[in-house]
């Protein structure tokens, strides 16, 4: 435990080695360690939920049922490459942005 402390903080120089060279490896590996977890823990996650959510944008139809961001529970009645209508209740349809659909309705276990 002393050992990798001294590692760590003061850069290998425990061993007896110089301190030009590896006081620099031991005051940026701690920095390094912390980018590559964050980056797996953090940001490589959030671009894996983006992407699988702009595929499922690309696959919208007709008749899937869809939420909103604004929380609204429609049916999709058509669809263009920008733009969705969904048809909230019998014959009341809004027309929306692809990039406010979330998630399918199904998924939430709502049942019309």
């Amino acid at each position: 435990m002393n050992l990798l402390f001294q590692l760590f903080l003061v850069g290998g120089q425990a061993g007896g080695e110089g301190a030009g060279q590896g006081s620099t490896w031991g005051t940026l590996l701690p920095l390094l360690l912390i980018i590559v977890v964050f980056y797996l823990f953090m940001i490589r996650p959030q671009v894996k939920r983006q992407k699988e959510l702009r595929k499922y944008r690309q696959s919208l139809q007709n008749g899937d049922r869809v939420v909103t961001s604004g929380g609204i529970y429609g049916k999709i009645v058509e669809v263009s490459d920008q733009t969705v209508v969904i048809e909230v209740q019998d014959q009341t349809r809004i027309k929306i942005d692809k990039n406010a659909i979330l998630k399918d309705a199904k998924d939430l276990g709502e049942k019309r």
